[in-house]
Parts: C-alpha cells; structure tokens; sequence
C-alpha cells in the first residue's frame, strides 16, 4: 500500500522500506505493518492531541520530566511551544517506558527506533503469524485464566520494582503472543505510564490495573474474584521488600485507622468511569 504521510519520512530515511497494511486504529495511535529488510514490524502513528480520545490527563503527567526548564515554563504557561513540548513528552513517554521495561525483563514489544512522532517497534504475532490478539478476544479455561493471570502479576510487580505503573492495564491492551508453541501475555500501549515514586496517584492506578485483571479472568475463574493482590503489591513495595520473586498471598488486612472519604470517593468516580469506558470499548469491538 501506498505510506501515509507520516511514514513516508521513515521510507525516505531508509528506516522502513515498505508498508504493508494498517492493523489497526485506536484510541491515541494508528499502527501499521511494515517491512525493514527482512524484518516484519509495526510502525505506531500516534495521533495530535485534538484527535485523541484519550486526555493527557494530569494524573498521569504529574512529575514527569521535561529535557529543560524553558520547556517546563512553557507548558506550565500553555504556549503553543509548550503545548508542542507537552505533546513530544507524552509521546516519548511510551518509548522511554518500553525501553525502560525491557530491559528489566517485562514481555513488552521490543522498541527499534523512534522518528518524527512514530515508534517502530516488534510485531507481536501468534502461531501463524498474523498479529496477536487481545485478550479480550480470547476465551480461556480456568487453568488458563489461573496462569495467564499468575504471569501477569508477576508483569505488574516487575514493572513496579523497575519503578513503573502501567495505570492503563486491561484486557484490551495485553496481547496474547505465541512464543516456541506457549501462548505468552505482552503488554502494549504505555503513554500513560507513570513513575510509581514520583506520581501521587501511581497508587490508586496500580490498584486499578490489578483490579482490572482481576475482574477479566475472574470471569473464567471466579475463585479469582475474592482475591486481593492489589493492597498487597503495593504495601510490599511501599515497604521496600518487594522484589521480582515475591510469593504473594492474595489477601490483605486493611488497616481500621479513620478513611480518607474524598480518596474513597474518587476511587469509586474512577471506577464508575473506567466502567463505563469498559462497557464501551467491547460495544465498539463488537460492533463490525
């Protein structure tokens, strides 16, 4: 197919030399196929904040850091350099993460290059292939579910030790990769990353991203359901003893000490709207 704009700068700097197909077109982001010599990978566009339907948040660019502080002065002002600075940061984001959290061993598409607002990264494929699915496009039985759900945690916690919360975690973002005949959790879309010391809410996030995984593979292993690694993964680490090889419980005794009502209140806001964002995600999924 003929490159869309944006790629048509890789194809001239020789960083890709063909494009295959689009494979798909979210909510921040259009990912596309494409050869690089012999090699078949993805090339993400991410798309201008005007076409976004997911909001730069403050959430979830409290803290972060800019290159230097004319750029931090300008997006604090909302200039239009400052909104330009605020724009390559949220998309940096993603690539500094990945980069971040492959090195620490997370199953994240392996980064190769990052130009002109596009991430060419690996393309994570099943067992013919073609592009992996999500996992919310897959059944799996209650052992699978009890495994899927175990290495997935085991993701969260890793991320966590290497100092990240994904803060968008769901069966929507997780593909299911084929690797030497093993069907293998991969985690995607990290833009929205945050630093779990330096981000106030990295706490309520993480505790959502579990929740979430919770809930999807609670459907085909309710024993799941009544689990609660999320207060436990983050009181370990806030206690400095969590490491990549913890054996966690699933169970948590909460403190009786007096509730903060705003926080409890916002949590369920958050829940209520992640919710409905849910609801409407697999509405748009199956609609053909």
């Amino acid at each position: 197919m003929k490159a869309p704009p944006r790629l048509q700068a890789l194809v001239d700097e020789g960083l890709i030399d063909t494009v295959v197909r689009q494979l798909m077109s979210g909510k921040e982001a259009m990912v596309y196929v494409v050869r690089c010599g012999d090699d078949t990978r993805c090339a993400k566009i991410y798309k201008e904040a005007t076409q976004r339907s997911f909001r730069q948040a403050v959430d979830y660019t409290e803290n972060r850091k800019v290159k230097n502080s004319r750029q931090a002065r300008a997006m604090a002002k909302g200039t239009k350099f400052g909104r330009q600075a605020q724009e390559a940061a949220w998309q940096s984001a993603e690539v500094d993460a990945l980069y971040r959290l492959a090195g620490a061993g997370v199953r994240v598409p392996q980064p190769y290059n990052f130009y002109e607002g596009v991430l060419l990264m690996e393309l994570v494929t099943d067992a013919h292939g073609d592009a992996a699915p999500r996992l919310n496009d897959v059944a799996f039985t209650p052992e699978q579910a009890l495994q899927h759900h175990r290495t997935l945690l085991g993701e969260v916690v890793r991320m966590l030790c290497a100092g990240v919360v994904h803060g968008d975690l769901s069966e929507f973002n997780i593909l299911l990769a084929d690797e030497a005949g093993q069907d293998v959790p991969v985690i995607i879309d990290l833009p929205q990353a945050v630093d779990a010391a330096g981000n106030n809410h990295a706490q309520r996030m993480l505790l959502r991203d579990v929740a979430n995984l919770r809930d999807f593979f609670g459907q085909f292993a309710p024993e799941l359901l009544g689990s609660d690694y999320g207060p436990e993964i983050w009181s370990l680490y806030q206690q400095g003893v969590l490491a990549q090889d913890t054996v966690l419980s699933g169970h948590f005794d909460r403190s009786t000490a007096d509730v903060d009502l705003s926080a409890v209140m916002r949590e369920i806001d958050d829940a209520r709207a992640e919710d409905a964002a849910r609801r409407l995600r697999m509405q748009q999924a199956a609609t053909p």
